[in-house]
C-alpha cells in the first residue's frame, strides 16, 4: 500500500448529460417496478443537442409512457432553455417486448433457501465493493468531498441561491495523503455552466461559488482547504448553458462517479437502467455491504470485496477480499467470515435488500435517486447496503 501520494476524484451534477441519461433510465426502471415488481427491464439513453434517444427491452404487466417520463425528469433537472428543453427536445424510442422467459415473478421476502438456490444469474459479471475508514460514510475522502461539492452546486442552482447557475456542472477534489492518511486538500475545482454568462463578471462567479458552494460543502469535513489549497472555478473559461447542447451523454458512462472515484475498483457495467434481477447491478451493492461491515467492525482499515459470477449458477464462483495489508486477520480469513455471514446469491440479495419493491415504497422513486451523486456511500438515503448491521456477527 502506498504511503505518500496524491489522489483526485470527480463528481458531476444532475444536469451533466451522462447523468441526465442515467436518471431517465432509472426513472423508467422505477415506473415499471412501481406497477409490477416482477418486471424485467433494461433502459439506455443517449442525448445530444435537442435529441434524446431511448432504447428499452422489457417484460412486464406495467404500462410506461417513456417520452413523458423522460420529459418530467428533464424538467425536474432544470432544462427549460431553448438550447435544450423538456418541452421541445425530440424523443426517439426503440422498444422491444421480451419473451415471458425473462419474466420472473416470485415474492422475494418469502424465498426459502431452496428457492434462492434455484435462482441463477443470467449474465456473467465480476463486481467490486470497497470501504475505508477515511470518512463517516466509510468512503474514500476524494470522492466523498467531490460528491458533497456537486450536491451543494445542485442545491445552489435549484434553490436559486445562485440564480446564474445552469444545471450542468462537475467538481474535483485532490487530496494529499501522508502515511496512508488523508492529510490536506491539495486542489478544488468547480466547473459550472452559467445562464447568460456574458452578463456576469468572472470575479463575482468565483467569489459566489467559494462562499455558497465550497465553504458550506467543507464546513463539516474532517480536513478543509488551507492557505496553500489551489481553488479553480471554471478554469477552462466561462461556459454557456452547458448540458446536451454542448456535449452528448450516455447511460452508464460515469461508473467511477457512481462508486469510489477510481480509488477502489468498479465493474465496467453500468449500474443504472437495469432491474434488480441483473447481478451486474445488485452484486456491487452486496459487495459494498460486506466491505463496509468489515471496516465498521474494525477488522480492516480499508478493504475490497470481489465477487465473480457465471451464467447459470446461483452463487459467485469466487469471493475475494483484499485488505491492502490493513486487516486484523489474514485476507483469507476475512473472506471466510463474509462467506459465513453474507448471502451473495442473487435470490439472497433480493431477499435481504427488498430491491424489487423499494420503488413502490419510496416517494418519488428509488433508483432514479441513486442515479445522481452516487450509488454507494449515501448518507441522505436509507440504503440497505449501507447499513452496518452485521458488525457484531463479524466481531
Amino acid at each position: 500500500m502506498k504511503k505518500d501520494f496524491m489522489f483526485t476524484s470527480e463528481s458531476v451534477t444532475e444536469g451533466h448529460p451522462d447523468k441526465v441519461c442515467d436518471q431517465i433510465s432509472d426513472a423508467i426502471v422505477d415506473h415499471f417496478l412501481e406497477q409490477d415488481p416482477c418486471s424485467a427491464v433494461r433502459a439506455e439513453c443517449a442525448v445530444a443537442t435537442s435529441v434524446l434517444f431511448i432504447a428499452s427491452r422489457f417484460a412486464s404487466r406495467a404500462t410506461v409512457d417513456f417520452a413523458n417520463t423522460a420529459r418530467r425528469v428533464i424538467k425536474e433537472i432544470g432544462y427549460e432553455d431553448r438550447d435544450f428543453s423538456y418541452k421541445t427536445c425530440s424523443i426517439l424510442t426503440s422498444l422491444k417486448e421480451l419473451s415471458q422467459e425473462e419474466y420472473s415473478c416470485f415474492d422475494d421476502a418469502s424465498l426459502s433457501d431452496e428457492d434462492i438456490e434455484r435462482i441463477s444469474v443470467r449474465n456473467q459479471a465480476t463486481v467490486y465493493g470497497f470501504a475505508c475508514n477515511q470518512t463517516p460514510s466509510l468512503m474514500p475522502m476524494p470522492i466523498w468531498l467531490a460528491q458533497k461539492l456537486s450536491r451543494r452546486l445542485t442545491l445552489a442552482m435549484r434553490q436559486s441561491i445562485l440564480p446564474f447557475l445552469a444545471p450542468d456542472g462537475k467538481t474535483q477534489v485532490g487530496v494529499e495523503y501522508r502515511a496512508s492518511k488523508a492529510h490536506r486538500i491539495h486542489t478544488i475545482t468547480v466547473s459550472t455552466s452559467l445562464r447568460e454568462p456574458k452578463k456576469l463578471e468572472r470575479k463575482k462567479v468565483e467569489d459566489d461559488i467559494l462562499e455558497y458552494v465550497i465553504k458550506p460543502a467543507f464546513a463539516e469535513a474532517p480536513i478543509r482547504p488551507d492557505s496553500k489549497t489551489r481553488i479553480f472555478v471554471n478554469p477552462e473559461g466561462t461556459l454557456l448553458l452547458g448540458g446536451p447542447a454542448i456535449h452528448s451523454g450516455l447511460t452508464g458512462r460515469k461508473n467511477a462517479v457512481d462508486t469510489y472515484g477510481e480509488y477502489g475498483r468498479h465493474s465496467d457495467s453500468a449500474l443504472s437502467g437495469k432491474d434488480p434481477m441483473r447481478i451486474d447491478r445488485v452484486g456491487p451493492y452486496a459487495a459494498r455491504y460486506a466491505a463496509k461491515n468489515l471496516v465498521a467492525a474494525g477488522l480492516a482499515e480499508e478493504c475490497e470485496v470481489q465477487l465473480s459470477y457465471s451464467i447459470g449458477l446461483s452463487r459467485p464462483v469466487s469471493i475475494q477480499v483484499d485488505s491492502f495489508d490493513t486487516g486484523k486477520l489474514p485476507d483469507k480469513e476475512l473472506a471466510t467470515l463474509i462467506k459465513k455471514h453474507f448471502d451473495f446469491r442473487l435470490g439472497g440479495i433480493l431477499k435481504e435488500f427488498g430491491l424489487r419493491t423499494l420503488p413502490s415504497k419510496m416517494k418519488g422513486g428509488f433508483y432514479r435517486k441513486l442515479a445522481a451523486h452516487g450509488h454507494v456511500g449515501r448518507m441522505d438515503m436509507d440504503l440497505p447496503w449501507e447499513r452496518t448491521d452485521k458488525v457484531d456477527l463479524l466481531k
